[in-house]
Parts: C-alpha cells; structure tokens; sequence
C-alpha cells in the first residue's frame, strides 16, 4: 500500500507543456518519490484522466478533466481503494479543478444581492468522504489530509512546477527556534484583530507592522522570518494587497516586492481575499499570484482563500480562526497537510451553528504545497527505532492520528447544525425590524437594508449526513452591503452582518468586513 497518493490528469499537462514537457514533470516526480522514500513514505502518481490507473482503483478515468464532479468521483475512488495518509494534488484549476462549492451568501436566483461569489472554490471537497454536491453543508467533516501543488494556470513551460518539486523533494526539518520568528502584516484598521491572532499564535504582538505606513517594500530582517501572518485586503486577478486607514488603501504588499526575499521554508497563512486565487497571470499578462512567488521562491506551504474571505474589526472569527489553527499546529509540528486538516476540523468544532458565512469560510481556505512536509521537526525521545523500524513505526503512529481524526470528522458531520438552507419568508416583529434598521445603519448600511435569512438545521447524531434535520427555532439573517471599488486600487470592501434571532427575537450579531 502506499501512504502518499499525487493525482493530476495527463492531457491538460500535456495540452500546456507538449510530450517533452510532460516527461520532465515526471522525472521531477520519480525525483519526489524516492525522496518520501528515503523518509519512509512510499508515493505514487495516478492520473485521474488515464483508464488503466483508474480501473486499478475501480474507479472511472475523467473524461472532462475541468468537470469538477468527474474529478472529485475519481479522488474518492483512489481514496477508497488506497486510504493514504496524504493525497497531493498536482496541477493548478486548469490541470485539475477546485471544487464548484455554492457561495451560500449568494445563491443562484437569490432576490438579495450577496457579495458576488457565485462559488466558494477550493479543496475542500477532496477533503471529505462525502460525495460530490455544490452545498458547503454537505461538507463540514473533513478526513482527509490534502493539498494542492499548482503550477501556472495557463503556462506553456513547466520550470514554475520543476521547481516545486525541486523544493518539495530536497525540503529540510527544522529546529522549532528556527519559526520563532515571524512577519506579522495587517490594515491598520484591523490592527486589535491582528494583534490577537498574533498573540494567540506567538505568544506577542510585537512585531506586528502595519499598512499604512508600512509596505510594500521591507527590509530582509523582516521577510526572512519563517512564519507569515497577513491580514490584509486583496482583490481579484491581483498581485497586490492592500492596508487600509480611513479611506485610504494603499499597497501593502506585492508579488514584485517580494521577488528574493523569501527564505527555503517559510509557512504563510494569509486572510486576505482572494489571496490564495490561482488566477491566469500568463494570458493576463501581469505578475503571477502573490501565493505562487512564495512557493517559486522555496516556501513549504500557503494558506490562504480563493474568493472574498471575512473577518471582524478588533476580535477574532471567521478568516482570523483558521488562519491561526494551521500556523498553531505547523509550530506543533504537523505537517502542513495535517494542520490544514486540523484546521479546518477545529474552525467546523469550536463554532456553534455553521452560519453561511462560517460554510463559505470552511470552504474557501485552501493549502497550496505538498501536503506531507514536515517544517518543524517534533523533539524524538531516547529509545526511538531507527532505519526500517523507525519507518515502521512512523506510519503506524501517523495510521492513528488519521483514525483518530476520521473520526473526529465522521462526528461533526452527524452532529454539527447548519444554517445554509434559505428561507424566502419570514415573520419579524416591528421591534426586531426597528433592531435590524439600528445594526445596519451602525455598520454603514442603509436602514432598509434588506437580509437574507437561512433556517438552522440540527443534525439527529446518529446518521450523518444522510438523517433527517430538523429545524430550530434558531435562524440567521445576513446582510452584505454591495462592494465598493475603491480608486486607484482593484479592490473592493465591503462590510456583512450576522444577526441570530431566536423567536422572532436577536440574541446577538457580528459585524465582518471582506478582507
């Protein structure tokens, strides 16, 4: 058996790269194979697109290799026949897809404007056992540890992704000393929540730098730390982000202002919008994705969100939570693909009801990297095997951790309530229509502010996915204000409120502005 899987389709990498081009990618993966192998990891390379590799698993090939259902039937399929610990995927959306999740805060047909997502794209779905559908609901106990290596949507010469490789086989462990230092960059607007993500995952918030006055140039000292938190804004098809005071949004940060500043190893976790969006740079004719340069230029992991990502002002929620969940369990000494996985786990755990905006979340945030690297090296007792043995016992002990948290997933699917089922009618109070008016003008929406409002649906516990629901008297009304394009930059912000209504009564709200 093997305990890492790599999947990809053929002839979109060969449509991109030619026969030849096609070829050197798979010398480069014989390269990361035996690379694992040295470490204890037995890896293998199915092209999901390729009849023979697919009937070993008993699984159909991909016919429309961009047909996200297709794609996902064919992972489940080598899932069940292999149960690795790690699935890699190779390949940016054009060689294989990310998932075509509905964005449930603006739904097809929807009378309501939302924030314009028609999806919440992303790997989520890989993730997860169940089957292929567009509803986030359906996905909220992920099992699986899974990441994503992407090459350059729309490149014609594979160097970007030999040198992923390159990165991915020759990676080092490294002292916990080694990650003690960070860059922490956020919109001085958000300065209180990014101190607090700062201190929850660092122990301080000294460090942290600001936007404005800071960017989008920085000094070595500061880019050369191993770990990066950025809580900025970012926009669509951009290489930029972006800090903010008042109305002004200058640039925080760039892929040109980064180019050789990154070090071999760094591990970023990025809320800003879009900030990990594999857009098409080369027919686009502008510089690549900012996530992309910090893997071209040697770092492990990003993770990061595909579409517009949320957060509050001065706490914690949302963007902030599962960005500090993946660096949290990176300093453990996971690797990235397990604190991706925890990641997400822990977000689904410790939020109450999934509202839409917490499904979107869970959805969005994807890893880009190989899954299986270990950046932090865990302190090994005295007595440990080595060689064979230590191998052996290596992948019996990661065994237990992927029983440990299948199981914990299969527990949230069946337990944990969602609210993404849309009502098109509900009844409001006078005094609870007069409350919504005060909590929309407080956030600079109009008074007449319309919401949309979503029915919370309890699960029985017992059955999962496939049990009936029943609906609390709980619901949930969101509103999002539409996006305003800001001059001078591509980004547009917006702000969304999350009121809870218990018996025609609120019993609490948030206020989250798009990052």
């Amino acid at each position: 058996m093997y305990d890492k899987i790599i999947v990809t389709n053929r002839e979109p990498l060969v449509g991109k790269y030619g026969t030849n081009g096609f070829k050197t990618i798979g010398k480069a993966l014989d390269v990361l194979a035996n690379a694992d192998e040295r470490l204890g990891i037995k890896t293998r390379i199915l092209h999901l697109d390729d009849r023979t590799d697919m009937k070993k698993v008993g699984g159909k090939a991909v016919t429309n290799t961009l047909d996200p259902r297709e794609n996902k039937e064919a992972v489940d399929s080598v899932f069940k026949f292999y149960n690795p610990h790690y699935l890699m995927i190779l390949g940016s959306p054009d060689v294989l897809p990310h998932q075509d999740l509905d964005n449930p805060t603006d739904l097809p047909g929807d009378d309501i404007p939302g924030d314009g997502d028609a999806h919440a794209w992303g790997d989520l779905p890989y993730a997860c056992e169940a089957p292929y559908s567009q509803d986030p609901a359906r996905f909220i106990g992920p099992t699986r540890v899974v990441g994503r290596l992407p090459d350059l949507v729309g490149a014609n010469k594979p160097s970007f992704l030999i040198s992923l490789l390159k990165t991915a086989s020759a990676y080092k462990m490294r002292s916990p000393d080694d990650y003690t230092g960070y860059l922490g960059l956020s919109a001085e607007v958000w300065k209180g929540s990014t101190r607090l993500s700062l201190d929850n995952i660092f122990g301080n918030s000294s460090k942290l730098l600001l936007a404005p006055p800071s960017g989008p140039n920085y000094s070595n000292g500061e880019l050369h730390n191993l770990m990066h938190f950025i809580n900025c804004h970012g926009a669509d098809g951009s290489p930029e982000f972006y800090g903010q005071h008042g109305g002004s949004y200058p640039v925080s940060l760039t892929t040109d202002s980064i180019t050789g500043a990154i070090v071999k190893g760094t591990v970023a976790a990025v809320e800003c919008c879009y900030g990990a969006q594999l857009y098409d740079s080369v027919t686009l004719g502008i510089d690549q994705p900012i996530c992309q340069s910090y893997l071209q230029q040697g770092a492990y992991g990003y993770f990061g969100s595909t579409t517009i990502a949320y957060g509050p002002w001065d706490t914690n929620a949302q963007a902030d939570l599962i960005c500090q969940y993946f660096l949290l369990k990176v300093l453990e000494g996971a690797s990235l693909g397990h604190a991706a996985l925890m990641a997400r786990q822990l977000f689904v755990r410790d939020t109450a009801q999934m509202d839409a905006m917490d499904l979107k979340t869970l959805a969005q945030f994807c890893l880009l990297g190989d899954p299986s690297v270990h950046p932090i090296a865990k302190h090994s007792p005295t007595g440990v095997p080595t060689g064979k043995a230590k191998a052996d016992a290596e992948r019996y002990l990661r065994a237990e951790r992927r029983q440990k948290m299948k199981l914990a997933g299969e527990f949230l699917t069946e337990t944990k309530p969602t609210a993404a089922r849309r009502l098109t009618t509900v009844k409001l109070s006078q005094t609870t229509k007069a409350k919504l008016a005060t909590l929309a003008s407080n956030a600079g929406l109009p008074k007449n502010q319309r919401f949309k409002a979503y029915a919370v649906d309890e699960k029985s516990g017992t059955k999962g996915q496939d049990a009936e629901a029943t609906t609390s008297p709980l619901i949930y009304l969101i509103a999002i204000g539409n996006p305003e394009r800001h001059a001078g930059t591509k980004i547009k912000t917006g702000v969304a409120i999350v009121v809870k209504v218990l018996n025609g009564r609120v019993i609490g709200y948030r206020i989250y502005r798009q990052r």
